[in-house]
Protein backbone atom coordinates (compact mmCIF):
# COMPACT_ATOMS: atom_id res chain seq x y z
CA UNK A 1 0.00 0.00 0.00
CA UNK A 2 1.09 3.60 -0.77
CA UNK A 3 -0.80 4.90 2.04
CA UNK A 4 -0.36 5.54 5.79
CA UNK A 5 -3.51 5.43 8.26
CA UNK A 6 -2.83 9.26 8.47
CA UNK A 7 -2.68 10.11 5.94
CA UNK A 8 -6.22 8.83 4.77
CA UNK A 9 -7.14 10.82 8.73
CA UNK A 10 -5.95 13.71 7.12
CA UNK A 11 -7.69 12.89 3.66
CA UNK A 12 -11.38 12.53 6.04
CA UNK A 13 -10.49 15.57 7.85
CA UNK A 14 -10.05 17.66 4.47
CA UNK A 15 -12.83 16.26 3.10
CA UNK A 16 -15.05 16.96 6.04
CA UNK A 17 -13.80 20.69 6.62
CA UNK A 18 -13.00 21.47 2.94
CA UNK A 19 -9.56 23.17 4.32
CA UNK A 20 -6.08 21.88 5.13
CA UNK A 21 -5.98 24.53 7.73
CA UNK A 22 -9.28 23.70 9.97
CA UNK A 23 -8.03 20.27 9.43
CA UNK A 24 -4.63 20.74 10.79
CA UNK A 25 -6.01 22.23 13.36
CA UNK A 26 -8.08 19.02 14.31
CA UNK A 27 -5.55 16.66 14.03
CA UNK A 28 -2.88 18.89 16.23
CA UNK A 29 -0.41 19.39 12.72
CA UNK A 30 0.72 22.51 11.27
CA UNK A 31 -0.85 23.33 8.09
CA UNK A 32 2.97 22.78 5.74
CA UNK A 33 2.76 18.93 7.15
CA UNK A 34 -1.13 18.28 6.24
CA UNK A 35 -0.87 19.78 3.42
CA UNK A 36 2.33 17.98 2.24
CA UNK A 37 0.68 14.53 3.83
CA UNK A 38 -2.38 15.20 1.45
CA UNK A 39 -0.08 16.01 -1.72
CA UNK A 40 1.99 12.85 -0.98
CA UNK A 41 -0.67 10.71 -1.06
CA UNK A 42 -2.07 12.17 -3.99
CA UNK A 43 1.29 11.82 -6.07
CA UNK A 44 1.32 7.92 -4.77
CA UNK A 45 -1.09 7.28 -6.71
CA UNK A 46 -1.68 9.73 -9.71
CA UNK A 47 -4.72 11.45 -8.86
CA UNK A 48 -6.19 14.77 -7.70
CA UNK A 49 -8.83 14.61 -4.89
CA UNK A 50 -9.15 17.96 -4.62
CA UNK A 51 -10.07 20.77 -6.26
CA UNK A 52 -7.69 23.76 -5.84
CA UNK A 53 -8.79 27.35 -6.54
CA UNK A 54 -5.89 29.80 -4.90
CA UNK A 55 -6.22 29.22 -1.37
CA UNK A 56 -9.56 27.03 -1.88
CA UNK A 57 -10.17 23.93 -1.87
CA UNK A 58 -12.84 21.39 -2.60
CA UNK A 59 -13.56 18.00 -3.01
CA UNK A 60 -13.32 16.68 -6.41
CA UNK A 61 -16.19 13.48 -8.07
CA UNK A 62 -13.08 11.59 -7.84
CA UNK A 63 -12.69 12.66 -3.65
CA UNK A 64 -15.96 12.57 -3.25
CA UNK A 65 -16.38 8.72 -4.44
CA UNK A 66 -13.25 7.54 -3.10
CA UNK A 67 -14.30 9.00 0.40
CA UNK A 68 -17.02 6.63 0.84
CA UNK A 69 -14.58 3.69 1.44
CA UNK A 70 -11.61 5.87 2.98
CA UNK A 71 -14.63 6.52 5.58
CA UNK A 72 -15.21 2.70 6.14
CA UNK A 73 -11.84 1.71 6.22
CA UNK A 74 -10.91 4.04 8.65
CA UNK A 75 -13.97 2.99 10.28
CA UNK A 76 -12.05 -0.45 10.98
CA UNK A 77 -8.77 0.79 11.66
CA UNK A 78 -10.67 2.93 14.87
CA UNK A 79 -12.58 -0.11 15.95
CA UNK A 80 -9.64 -2.27 15.78
CA UNK A 81 -7.94 0.23 17.51
CA UNK A 82 -10.26 0.12 20.23
CA UNK A 83 -10.33 -3.83 20.17
CA UNK A 84 -6.34 -3.61 21.02
CA UNK A 85 -6.30 -1.21 23.42
CA UNK A 86 -9.63 -1.94 25.31
CA UNK A 87 -10.38 -5.81 24.08
CA UNK A 88 -14.09 -4.50 23.90
CA UNK A 89 -16.83 -2.01 22.14
CA UNK A 90 -17.72 0.86 24.80
CA UNK A 91 -20.62 2.13 22.99
CA UNK A 92 -18.72 5.91 21.92
CA UNK A 93 -21.79 7.54 20.34
CA UNK A 94 -22.95 10.38 18.33
CA UNK A 95 -26.39 11.26 18.33
CA UNK A 96 -27.83 14.16 16.04
CA UNK A 97 -31.43 15.31 16.70
CA UNK A 98 -33.66 17.65 15.52
CA UNK A 99 -34.82 20.29 18.60
CA UNK A 100 -38.15 18.56 19.28
CA UNK A 101 -36.35 14.70 19.41
CA UNK A 102 -33.32 16.02 21.16
CA UNK A 103 -34.83 18.17 23.62
CA UNK A 104 -37.55 16.03 24.61
CA UNK A 105 -37.30 12.27 23.65
CA UNK A 106 -33.38 11.39 23.28
CA UNK A 107 -32.58 12.22 26.97
CA UNK A 108 -35.16 9.10 27.93
CA UNK A 109 -32.77 6.84 26.41
CA UNK A 110 -29.67 7.68 27.50
CA UNK A 111 -29.66 5.79 31.55
CA UNK A 112 -30.50 2.47 29.64
CA UNK A 113 -27.90 2.87 26.85
CA UNK A 114 -25.09 3.85 29.48
CA UNK A 115 -26.02 0.50 31.66
CA UNK A 116 -25.32 -1.53 28.43
CA UNK A 117 -21.83 0.75 27.41
CA UNK A 118 -21.16 2.75 31.11
CA UNK A 119 -17.65 3.46 29.83
CA UNK A 120 -19.24 5.05 26.58
CA UNK A 121 -18.85 9.26 25.42
CA UNK A 122 -22.38 10.09 24.18
CA UNK A 123 -22.29 13.35 22.75
CA UNK A 124 -25.76 15.15 21.72
CA UNK A 125 -25.90 17.92 18.64
CA UNK A 126 -29.27 19.96 18.16
CA UNK A 127 -30.31 21.23 15.62
CA UNK A 128 -33.11 22.14 12.82
CA UNK A 129 -33.87 18.45 10.20
CA UNK A 130 -32.07 20.21 7.40
CA UNK A 131 -29.07 20.63 9.32
CA UNK A 132 -29.00 17.11 11.09
CA UNK A 133 -29.52 15.50 7.55
CA UNK A 134 -26.35 17.11 6.50
CA UNK A 135 -23.91 16.28 9.77
CA UNK A 136 -24.94 12.30 8.83
CA UNK A 137 -23.85 13.00 5.73
CA UNK A 138 -20.89 14.48 6.16
CA UNK A 139 -20.38 11.55 9.03
CA UNK A 140 -20.61 14.44 11.96
CA UNK A 141 -23.00 12.27 14.19
CA UNK A 142 -23.04 8.33 14.11
CA UNK A 143 -27.41 8.23 13.97
CA UNK A 144 -29.85 11.22 13.10
CA UNK A 145 -33.28 11.45 14.72
CA UNK A 146 -35.31 13.62 12.23
CA UNK A 147 -38.89 15.16 12.29
CA UNK A 148 -39.72 14.77 8.59
CA UNK A 149 -38.87 12.68 5.72
CA UNK A 150 -35.92 13.48 3.27
CA UNK A 151 -34.44 12.50 -0.17
CA UNK A 152 -31.46 11.80 -0.78
CA UNK A 153 -29.65 9.32 -2.63
CA UNK A 154 -26.91 8.62 -0.03
CA UNK A 155 -29.03 8.61 3.12
CA UNK A 156 -31.03 5.80 4.12
CA UNK A 157 -34.26 6.68 6.68
CA UNK A 158 -35.34 4.30 9.12
CA UNK A 159 -39.17 4.93 10.31
CA UNK A 160 -38.72 5.61 13.96
CA UNK A 161 -42.34 7.08 15.70
CA UNK A 162 -45.17 8.18 14.65
CA UNK A 163 -46.26 12.17 16.58
CA UNK A 164 -49.09 14.60 15.83
CA UNK A 165 -48.69 18.31 15.87
CA UNK A 166 -51.36 20.29 18.32
CA UNK A 167 -52.43 24.09 18.12
CA UNK A 168 -53.03 25.43 21.25
CA UNK A 169 -53.28 29.04 22.63
CA UNK A 170 -53.16 30.69 26.00
CA UNK A 171 -56.12 29.94 29.05
CA UNK A 172 -57.21 33.82 28.41
CA UNK A 173 -56.98 34.04 24.77
CA UNK A 174 -60.31 34.30 22.90
CA UNK A 175 -60.51 30.56 21.22
CA UNK A 176 -59.53 29.28 24.48
CA UNK A 177 -63.49 28.18 25.02
CA UNK A 178 -63.70 27.33 20.93
CA UNK A 179 -62.48 24.35 21.04
CA UNK A 180 -62.41 23.28 17.36
CA UNK A 181 -61.32 26.16 15.04
CA UNK A 182 -63.25 26.37 11.57
CA UNK A 183 -61.75 27.84 8.59
CA UNK A 184 -62.51 31.33 9.62
CA UNK A 185 -60.93 31.21 12.99
CA UNK A 186 -57.37 29.58 11.51
CA UNK A 187 -57.59 32.95 9.11
CA UNK A 188 -58.35 35.74 11.20
CA UNK A 189 -55.54 34.21 13.91
CA UNK A 190 -52.34 35.50 14.63
CA UNK A 191 -49.73 32.36 14.13
CA UNK A 192 -46.25 31.69 16.46
CA UNK A 193 -44.69 29.02 14.03
CA UNK A 194 -41.45 27.41 14.13
CA UNK A 195 -38.78 28.42 11.23
CA UNK A 196 -39.71 27.44 7.30
CA UNK A 197 -36.75 24.47 7.58
CA UNK A 198 -38.06 22.81 11.07
CA UNK A 199 -40.32 19.54 10.71
CA UNK A 200 -42.96 21.04 12.53
CA UNK A 201 -43.49 24.19 9.78
CA UNK A 202 -43.12 21.27 7.09
CA UNK A 203 -46.23 18.94 8.45
CA UNK A 204 -48.15 22.51 9.63
CA UNK A 205 -47.80 23.83 5.96
CA UNK A 206 -48.30 20.27 4.50
CA UNK A 207 -51.56 20.16 6.34
CA UNK A 208 -53.16 23.78 5.96
CA UNK A 209 -51.97 24.18 2.12
CA UNK A 210 -54.90 25.59 0.82
CA UNK A 211 -55.02 27.97 3.47
CA UNK A 212 -51.28 29.56 3.42
CA UNK A 213 -51.63 32.49 1.50
CA UNK A 214 -54.15 33.30 3.91
CA UNK A 215 -52.79 32.81 7.37
CA UNK A 216 -51.02 35.52 9.03
CA UNK A 217 -47.41 34.33 10.19
CA UNK A 218 -46.95 37.06 13.39
CA UNK A 219 -43.85 35.10 14.43
CA UNK A 220 -41.28 32.89 13.72
CA UNK A 221 -38.73 30.65 16.21
CA UNK A 222 -36.11 28.20 16.18
CA UNK A 223 -36.96 27.12 19.56
CA UNK A 224 -40.26 25.69 20.76
CA UNK A 225 -39.81 27.23 24.44
CA UNK A 226 -40.03 30.43 23.01
CA UNK A 227 -42.83 29.94 20.79
CA UNK A 228 -44.88 28.07 24.02
CA UNK A 229 -43.60 31.51 25.76
CA UNK A 230 -45.02 33.82 23.03
CA UNK A 231 -48.31 31.81 22.96
CA UNK A 232 -48.70 32.30 26.87
CA UNK A 233 -48.49 35.46 26.87
CA UNK A 234 -51.24 36.06 24.53
CA UNK A 235 -49.11 37.43 21.10
CA UNK A 236 -50.97 34.89 19.30
CA UNK A 237 -51.54 30.60 18.25
CA UNK A 238 -49.17 28.43 17.98
CA UNK A 239 -48.83 24.82 16.70
CA UNK A 240 -46.23 22.28 18.27
CA UNK A 241 -45.75 18.43 19.05
CA UNK A 242 -47.60 17.38 21.48
CA UNK A 243 -44.66 15.75 23.15
CA UNK A 244 -43.47 19.74 23.56
CA UNK A 245 -47.33 20.15 25.29
CA UNK A 246 -48.31 17.42 27.32
CA UNK A 247 -47.22 19.37 30.90
CA UNK A 248 -48.37 22.58 29.39
CA UNK A 249 -51.93 21.16 28.96
CA UNK A 250 -52.17 19.31 32.16
CA UNK A 251 -50.71 22.18 34.16
CA UNK A 252 -53.25 24.63 32.77
CA UNK A 253 -51.11 27.14 31.24
CA UNK A 254 -52.03 26.59 27.38
CA UNK A 255 -55.11 24.91 25.83
CA UNK A 256 -55.22 22.79 22.59
CA UNK A 257 -57.12 23.42 19.35
CA UNK A 258 -58.56 21.19 17.24
CA UNK A 259 -58.78 21.55 13.10
CA UNK A 260 -61.58 19.95 11.68
CA UNK A 261 -60.64 17.66 8.86
CA UNK A 262 -56.64 18.82 9.19
CA UNK A 263 -54.12 15.79 8.88
CA UNK A 264 -51.16 16.91 11.66
CA UNK A 265 -50.03 13.28 11.65
CA UNK A 266 -46.13 12.90 10.98
CA UNK A 267 -43.73 9.97 11.41
CA UNK A 268 -40.31 10.48 13.31
CA UNK A 269 -36.84 9.07 11.20
CA UNK A 270 -33.52 7.61 12.10
CA UNK A 271 -31.28 8.79 9.39
CA UNK A 272 -28.07 7.07 8.06
CA UNK A 273 -25.30 7.56 5.14
CA UNK A 274 -26.45 4.32 3.01
CA UNK A 275 -22.22 3.95 2.47
CA UNK A 276 -21.28 3.19 6.55
CA UNK A 277 -19.42 0.53 8.00
CA UNK A 278 -22.04 -0.55 10.39
CA UNK A 279 -20.97 -0.42 14.30
CA UNK A 280 -22.41 -2.03 17.52
CA UNK A 281 -23.36 1.16 19.41
CA UNK A 282 -25.42 2.69 16.63
CA UNK A 283 -27.50 -1.02 16.25
CA UNK A 284 -28.31 -1.03 19.98
CA UNK A 285 -29.39 2.65 19.94
CA UNK A 286 -31.65 2.36 17.44
CA UNK A 287 -33.04 -0.94 18.80
CA UNK A 288 -33.34 0.85 22.03
CA UNK A 289 -35.16 3.79 21.08
CA UNK A 290 -37.73 1.44 18.45
CA UNK A 291 -38.67 -0.60 21.42
CA UNK A 292 -38.99 2.04 23.85
CA UNK A 293 -42.33 3.33 24.67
Amino acid sequence: MNFSIRQLEIFLSVAKHQSVSKAADQLCLSQSAASASLQNLEKSYGVNLFDRHGNKIKLNAIGHTLRKEAETLFAHCQQFDDALRRHADIGHLRVGASFTIGNHLVVRYLADYLNNYPEADVQFDTANTPDIVAKVLNYEVDVGMIEREVQHRELELIPWKEDELVVFCSASHPLAKKGVLKDKDIKEARWILREPDSGARHTFDRALAGLLPDIEIYREFKHNEAIKSAVESGLGIGCLSKVVLQNDFRNGDLVPLTLANRDMTRTFYFALPKQRHKKAAVEYWVELCSRAE
